[in-house]
């Protein structure tokens, strides 16, 4: 099974009914699935893994920024989780990297989405693959995901 059909299959155990789309030039990266699907990179809702105390902890954040790991998270978990690998990852999400989802992980973990999210009325996850992607409104995003809604982004100095 394709971390695709795993993401499918861990849907159907949600009652969630996802509108995929498969896109064979791949969406790997946040700019590659913007390039695909024609919107702001802002609007992919990107999924990021860390090493945390008792798994891995999921970051749900805008495609246009970046996790400030050291401050941001280490002020919402109380410690700051540690950079994982692509086996990291796979064995804790069960997905590859650039194609872990939001939610549907095959272990628990803990996770944090980024309220920059909610500035938009609909953003794109990652649906399992490097290669598919999917719709959702950021409030159904977080109920999905079980999400933790904190600043997480790295304040770029001007």
């Amino acid at each position: 099974m394709d971390g695709h059909e795993l993401w499918l299959e861990q849907c159907r155990q949600l009652d969630y009914r996802p509108e995929p789309r498969r896109y064979e030039a791949g969406t790997r990266t946040s700019e590659d699935a913007a390039k695909q699907l024609g919107c702001d990179v802002a609007h992919i809702a990107k999924s990021i893994v860390f090493e945390g105390q008792g798994g891995a902890v999921v970051v749900i954040t805008s495609g246009a920024n970046r996790v400030d790991r050291k401050k941001k998270l280490k002020s919402l978990l109380g410690y700051k989780p540690g950079m994982s690998d692509a086996a990291y990852i796979e064995t804790n999400t069960g997905y590859l990297p650039g194609g872990v989802p939001p939610f549907g992980h095959v272990h628990p973990c803990t996770v944090l989405m980024d309220e920059d999210l909610f500035r938009y009325p609909l953003v794109w996850g990652a649906a399992g693959s490097a290669d598919t992607v999917f719709p959702i409104t950021p409030h159904e995003l977080q109920i999905l995901s079980g999400a933790d809604v904190g600043n997480v982004k790295q304040e770029v100095n001007a």
